[in-house]
């Protein structure tokens, strides 16, 4: 039993190593969306953590500010829906099955 109870930590370090690696791997992956037909371009990375905002200054109307905030508003919203994706996609085989509350 103590030689089983051994092989199952080291399975669980060798698990806690892996999922700790492609959490890691997130931070470098890239996500991108647009809004108003590519006017608003957002990136955001595996983390969720929003990296760059672009916006076409055609876009750019002192008489339509709501209509900018709300096509950055989709864009940041699309990339982080996406980001959350890729989460859920690279880490899904660590976690399957399992819901574990601050993973994801």
């Amino acid at each position: 039993m103590n030689g089983n109870l051994q092989k199952m930590m080291k399975q669980a370090q060798k698990l806690q190593r892996q999922m700790l690696e492609a959490q890691e791997a997130l931070a470098e992956e890239r996500v991108e969306a647009t809004s108003g037909g590519g006017m608003v371009k957002v990136v955001a990375d595996g983390q969720q953590n929003v990296l760059e905002i672009k916006i076409d200054p055609q876009v750019v109307d002192p008489e339509d500010v709501e209509m900018l905030e709300d096509l950055v508003l989709a864009a940041v919203s699309e990339a982080l829906r996406k980001s959350r994706e890729l989460a859920e996609e690279r880490l899904g085989a660590f976690t399957k099955g399992m819901k574990i509350p601050g993973l994801m």
